[in-house]
């Protein structure tokens, strides 16, 4: 059977509130609406006023969870200030892993567990709110990417990205110990600085904590068809406890994504907004637009030199949702 995809090229306070018309049956109870605050510097993170009218409306709180590399929004307050000086300052903010994470069993074919932000399961209903452009890693980011990166936990972030352990660096570490009490596999030594592979856990912990960068990330440890895969793995596993419907807003479109600070200006006009309560069909009717409307046939394999059809044919098969689907004009 396929999807229903809900279409609007009016792109507004208005539009927003009608396209989430056709979805809102399937949200109750207390609501929130994860969403991106930009990183500081980027130029391309979705006018804020677009989801004011919603958000009042449903008295929702916005979600977001801490990120994995050095800027201002790893930390919770500076987090919160950015979202604030980006204009996002007319709802309660919750960053959803600043009480920490939990958790949850999984059967999947790259987890057997799932860690996600501890608050995330105070909410009834989430509304993923997207912003669709580009990623240097997955050639775009839409609901799929926004839900499982974007809901994942510190430990979770650092499941994704990386196949090792932290890298560390001993010659600029200062012997704080700061990171001794906060490794839970007690896999950190001092004089000179060592991770344990055999106790350490991959929570990222120490990288959180560290105030000279002595542990890092270990980017590109992963092949990025793996990546991809354990970004629909996560979204799997999140959304099998989570109550969520799905809104796209593809505009301002960039071959990168909001988290770079420095991110490419938008390469093409904007489209509309897309609602479904199918988190794969929103994803791929998304990618089809922007196909049709730049003329291409994989706008961002071209861009980034990534296809992330690759992440929409493996949420089929797994069955996170459906690839096939009707667009309904609004």
């Amino acid at each position: 059977m396929r999807s229903k995809v809900y279409f609007t090229k009016d792109i507004s306070q208005e539009g927003v509130l009608k396209i989430f018309s056709k979805i809102d049956d399937n949200i109750s109870g207390k609501v929130g609406i994860k969403l991106h605050f930009g990183e500081e510097g980027n130029k391309n993170f979705l006018d804020p006023s677009l989801i004011k009218k919603l958000i009042h409306k449903l008295q929702a709180s916005l979600l977001e969870t801490n990120v994995l590399y050095i800027s201002k929004r790893r930390y919770t307050e500076s987090h919160l200030k950015l979202a604030k000086e980006h204009g996002f300052d007319f709802a309660p903010i919750d960053i959803l892993d600043s009480a920490g994470d939990i958790i949850i069993p999984a059967k999947l074919n790259h987890f057997q567990e799932i860690k996600v932000g501890k608050n995330l399961l105070n909410y009834n209903s989430v509304i993923v709110y997207s912003h669709f452009k580009g990623h240097i890693m997955t050639g775009f980011g839409g609901a799929i990417k926004n839900v499982s990166m974007g809901l994942a936990s510190l430990a979770g972030k650092m499941a994704l990205h990386a196949s090792a352990i932290p890298k560390y660096n001993p010659s600029s570490c200062t012997k704080c110990t700061k990171c001794i009490p906060e490794c839970p596999g007690n896999a950190i030594s001092i004089n000179p600085l060592f991770i344990n592979a055999d106790k350490c856990i991959g929570c990222g912990k120490c990288i959180v904590v560290c105030p000279t960068g002595s542990f890092q990330v270990p980017w590109g440890s992963t092949k990025l068809d793996i990546f991809m895969k354990r970004l629909v793995d996560y979204a799997k596993g999140i959304s099998d406890i989570q109550k969520m419907v799905y809104i796209n807003v593809l505009a301002n479109i960039s071959k990168d994504c909001d988290c770079d600070s420095s991110a490419h200006p938008p390469f093409m006009e904007n489209i509309g907004i897309l609602a479904s309560t199918d988190i794969v069909a929103i994803d791929k009717a998304s990618w089809d637009l922007v196909n049709k409307f730049n003329q291409s046939e994989d706008t961002f394999l071209e861009l980034n030199s990534v296809s992330g059809i690759e992440q929409l044919i493996y949420a089929n098969e797994i069955g996170l949702g459906n690839i096939e689907y009707d667009l309904i004009n609004k």
